[in-house]
């Protein structure tokens, strides 16, 4: 049973899990994780693999057999990521290109949800250039997004000045003339995640459907054995970065699920009792069995 998770606390618990459960678990190391998202969902290259949440979304509205483990491995406020270096702030974004990775980028999703929900930003006024297709087969931008020229990076592009706004996590680059779009950043998210009830949510965890029927005794228990890792963690703050089971994810899954279908991420609208009920006809499990 191949498993690909970026946390070593979470690999491993879920490797002893797996291999006490009799199934004989192999990690594989693949870095960044969201590599192994393409060969997972679209040919089931591995059995159990972290996932964006927004890839999950867009397997299940293209008929790929990948199934929801509620388990948060990334959680965090995203109002903060993005970036410009001139005089611009959120109130300019309409009529400025915007660059984003790619444009199912689960950090792309939220930010752009909260342009349209929080300031009233019309999407289609802003000039956008992604520098990735999708992870999910079948899934294409938008016809109103600009794909970048073969090799670009979007952080050299931003500090050159070819786009003025940036959204970027992870991959922002260390520069004194960066800063936040959104003044106060921190404080607007958290005011946010107090009016929604939630922290948005990043990566959680996928299986494969063919996993599911194979190995659900194995699954559960790697389930069981991450569970316990995050709810172990003393997390500060009103809301868990990392909610874990189908109750706690609700908030997240959906408020993202809509983000994605009003930006042309995802094709149809997702449901989450969709992945819910999904999951647990797999396993052959209750909903309350994973926390829901």
């Amino acid at each position: 049973m191949k498993l690909v998770l970026g946390r070593d606390d979470l690999a491993e618990a879920a490797v002893a899990a797996v291999r006490e459960a009799g199934g004989e678990p192999e990690r594989v190391g693949i870095s960044p994780v969201h590599k192994a998202s393409r060969g997972f969902v679209n040919a089931s290259d591995v059995d159990l693999c972290e996932l964006a949440i927004v890839t999950v979304l867009q397997a299940v509205a293209h008929g790929k057999p990948v199934l929801l483990l509620p388990l948060t491995t990334l959680g965090r406020h995203q109002h903060q990521t993005l970036v410009t270096m001139g005089g611009l702030s959120v109130a300019d974004v309409e009529g400025h290109r915007v660059g984003v990775r790619a444009w199912s980028q689960t950090t792309g999703v939220w930010v752009r949800g909260f342009l349209t929900e929080q300031y009233g930003v019309d999407l289609r006024k802003a000039h956008w250039t992604t520098y990735e297709g999708h992870h999910v087969e079948g899934a294409v931008d938008p016809s109103w997004v600009r794909r970048a020229p073969e090799g670009t990076k979007l952080p050299a592009d931003f500090l050159a000045g070819n786009v003025d706004f940036g959204i970027m996590g992870n991959e922002l680059p260390a520069d004194d003339r960066i800063r936040t779009a959104i003044d106060d950043a921190h404080t607007v998210a958290q005011q946010w995640s107090k009016d929604q009830g939630f922290v948005p949510v990043n990566h959680v965890v996928g299986v494969s459907e063919a996993a599911a029927a194979r190995h659900a005794p194995a699954i559960l228990a790697a389930y069981d054995a991450m569970r316990t890792v995050l709810t172990d963690q003393d997390e500060s703050g009103p809301f868990p970065l990392h909610p874990v089971g189908f109750e706690a994810l609700r908030g997240a899954f959906t408020k993202a699920a809509a983000y994605a279908l009003e930006q042309d991420v995802i094709p149809r609208a997702v449901d989450y009792d969709e992945l819910v009920q999904h999951t647990c006809a797999a396993l052959d499990v209750s909903p309350s069995r994973l926390g829901g």
